[in-house]
């Protein structure tokens, strides 16, 4: 499916590959290396090279090789291992003259690479292949199956003569190679099978070119698929002759209406199998995956210009895909996805830990796309997302500027829940996403999310996500400046059975709203009496309604999550966030603060209108006495 040195510019981005080569004294360390830089013996072989630069067009790639020639002299110990550390590929030579200095890549090099820590891939080379004795010819498989049995990070053994040039060049292509197009990502050398990770970055890619979703390739879409990685169309002979290959071997891997999965995932452990690696890497790289099997993108021209009170929200393209995805994986049609369900959905993700819990598939989203919108594009992607990326996400307008214009487009709302222990904050979250009420406490440790739609009439469905704060977690929320830059709302929720909760909610109330006059980040707030099936302290209702008209802001609300009494508390949450100018405290300071700067602009006003009169009365003087001096 691939011709020769199809590997692509630059595979992975790499601008140069540093190969260094070790091994015992006197194995042909530098005469390997000048012979292929270049391509004739020396005759005098320095004991130590400089760095060896390999010509940049010597292979397909068209990667600079740099080559690090070592010394295997105890005093040069130091220096080897800073070598090794930098390296990207080790070359470890042997003697096939000397039995001992194969001996050695196991007893001492092979060990000394894992102690060192260098996870780079490792090339075996026995060197003077001329001069190895024609009666102990023993086949290359023979001698190192043991050896790679043990040390699973040698990538290639080959044998070579640097005098009679025989595989002098291949040596550095198979470490350049192995470096360009690594096979630890892709295949499991023990099982000899393809990785986990790469299984589901190729069903990915099969599914995005199986355009009708069909379950197969026909010869159109393998041929487009050919086109994208390659460049080159398949003629109909090798559309067949790939089919009939993995016909003969995987009967299932082909069907009447193409190349099937299974087909398709046989295929590129062939190719592996086969060393052509680079085959399998080129459609990755082609599909935006890295060498961690990784999906790049940038959406640095989105995200670059986001202030702290602006969020992130899902565009219409986004949602229409997930609504359409939703659709193929919701195999019984009952509105919502299955764990098993679930699972052949995320089968396309590089990481397989993702969000199962979640059972609503566009809340999850909506969640995710608020806190962390990076991830969020990442598994549309794995999912198989087809646009742009920056074309899945919409940056809102800044809450400042929502104030200013009283109003606001977004369609996701945060709110804070803040309240001292006990108040009846978890309860309240509980009751947004339907769990059933519990008279047993159980403490928050730390804040916790829930999200859920709100349907209000005449203005349709927003997306409300409650972010409960701990009461021992408020200091440390607010020791950051921009802490209330991404609340929309918050609510401050007591128990009204209990003065002490009110005076604890009242003075977190205080210190939101002092921290929002002195950032710039003020947020409409609301205070909730929870617990209204209990019997209220006597002063209750007087001090709250106090409390909510000293600072401009509504009455407390009551409820009652035991009896399932909200008071429409949610819908009334979303109203408050969507007009933005009300419901916003002000402390004493605050509006002594305002007192002040409307005086100082008064006053200022007054002295401007002063400062005119007084130009304009200099300017009828100076005509008067013109006029008097024209007139004598």
């Amino acid at each position: 499916m691939s011709k020769v040195g199809d590997g692509g510019a630059n595979p992975g981005g790499r601008t140069g590959v540093r190969i260094v080569v070790a091994g015992e004294k006197g194995t042909g360390k530098s005469s390997l290396i000048v012979t292929a830089a270049a391509d004739q013996f020396p005759t005098n072989v320095p004991p130590l090279l400089p760095p060896t630069r390999l010509p940049e067009d010597m292979y397909p790639d068209r990667v600079p090789i740099t080559i690090v020639d070592t010394s295997s002299s105890p005093e040069s110990k130091g220096k080897l291992a800073e070598d090794l550390k930098w390296a990207d590929a080790v070359v470890l030579t042997y003697a096939c003259d000397r039995p001992e200095t194969l001996e050695q890549l196991s007893t001492f090099w092979l060990p000394e690479l894992r102690r060192l820590e260098v996870k780079v891939p490792v090339i075996v080379v026995g060197c003077k292949l001329d001069l190895r004795d024609d009666n102990q010819q023993v086949s290359l498989e023979e001698v190192m199956s043991p050896i790679m049995q043990q040390f699973r990070e040698i990538e290639t053994c080959i044998e070579c003569s640097a005098f009679k040039h025989i595989q002098i060049p291949e040596v550095f292509f198979y470490a350049q190679k192995a470096v360009l197009h690594p096979t630890a990502p892709l295949f499991d050398q023990e099982t000899q099978t393809l990785k986990p990770r790469c299984v589901r970055a190729l069903k990915r890619i099969f599914i995005l070119c199986d355009h009708d979703r069909d379950g197969a390739l026909s010869d159109a879409e393998l041929n487009d698929f050919q086109v994208r990685c390659f460049n080159a169309p398949l003629q109909p002979s090798e559309i067949t002759g790939v089919k009939r290959v993995v016909e003969d071997k995987l009967p299932e891997g082909v069907n009447d209406r193409g190349l099937t999965l299974s087909g398709f995932l046989f295929l590129h452990a062939l190719f592996i199998e086969k060393g052509r690696l680079e085959t399998t890497w080129t459609v990755l790289r082609k599909f935006g995956y890295n060498n961690e099997l990784k999906i790049t993108y940038d959406l640095s021209p989105v995200l670059a210009k986001k202030t702290p009170d602006q969020s992130v929200e899902l565009t219409s393209e986004a949602l229409e895909f997930l609504k359409s995805i939703f659709a193929l994986f919701d195999g019984d049609q009952d509105g919502a996805l299955k764990p098993i369900e679930l699972d052949d959905l995320f089968s396309t993700a590089a990481d397989r830990s993702l969000l199962y819990h979640v059972g609503h598939l566009f809340l999850q989203w909506a969640l995710m796309t608020l806190l962390d919108p990076v991830s969020s594009v990442e598994n549309l992607i794995y999912i198989g997302y087809p646009g742009d990326p920056s074309s899945a996400i919409r940056v809102t307008r800044r809450r400042r500027l929502d104030r200013k214009k009283q109003q606001t487009d977004r369609n996701i709302f945060q709110c804070f829940v803040f309240g001292p222990k006990k108040a009846g904050k978890s309860a309240l979250l509980n009751s947004f996403i339907g769990r059933p009420f519990s008279d047993s406490y159980v403490p928050t440790l730390e804040e916790r999310y829930t999200t859920n739609v709100v349907d209000l009439s005449g203005v349709g469905k927003k997306t409300l996500v409650l972010r409960e704060i701990p009461e021992d977690e408020v200091k440390k929320l607010l020791s950051n400046k921009e802490a209330l830059a991404v609340c929309d709302l918050a609510v401050f929720v007591h128990d009204s059975s209990d003065e002490s909760s009110w005076e604890k909610s009242a003075q977190l109330l205080l210190q939101v709203a002092t921290h929002g006059e002195n950032t710039g980040y003020e947020v409409p707030c609301l205070i909730v009496a929870a617990k209204d099936d209990l019997d209220p302290y006597p002063t209750a209702i007087q001090d709250s309604t106090r409390v909510s008209q000293d600072m401009g802001i509504e009455a407390p609300i009551p409820i009652s999550s035991k009896l399932g009494d909200f008071n429409s508390i949610f819908r009334r949450i979303v109203r408050a966030a969507e007009q933005p100018h009300l419901s916003i405290p002000e402390t004493e300071a605050g509006k002594n603060r305002k007192h002040y700067n409307q005086l100082m602009k008064s006053t200022l006003m007054v002295v401007s209108v002063a400062a005119v009169v007084g130009i304009v009365g200099v300017s009828v003087y100076r005509v008067y006495a013109a006029r008097r001096n024209a007139s004598s």
